[in-house]
């Protein structure tokens, strides 16, 4: 086994963590903005499970897979904030 595939096999444990703290996050988030972050932070982590997976497999088309769920959770984030920004404009 290469180190490239020990070290991505080590990057998908770490992801791992990270998606069980941000699923605790998204259960009691507060607020809806909280819950939002914490659907962004597992997008990213997402992706981040994906490079690692290409880096592992040692195969290039995850990434391409990658970086479309990079670009959509991007605009699921923006069309958040136009809603968030929106709904404080209609309360004043």
């Amino acid at each position: 086994m290469s180190a490239a595939a020990v070290g991505g096999f080590t990057a998908l444990a770490v992801c791992g963590v990270t998606v069980l703290l941000a699923v605790v996050r998204l259960v009691r988030g507060p607020t809806v903005a909280d819950r939002v972050v914490a659907l962004d932070l597992l997008s990213a982590v997402g992706v981040g499970v994906m490079a690692a997976w290409a880096v592992a497999a040692d195969d290039a088309v995850y990434l391409d897979v990658a970086l479309l769920v990079a670009l959509l959770a991007f605009l699921g984030t923006v069309a958040f904030a136009t809603y968030a920004e929106e709904g404080k404009e209609g309360g004043q």
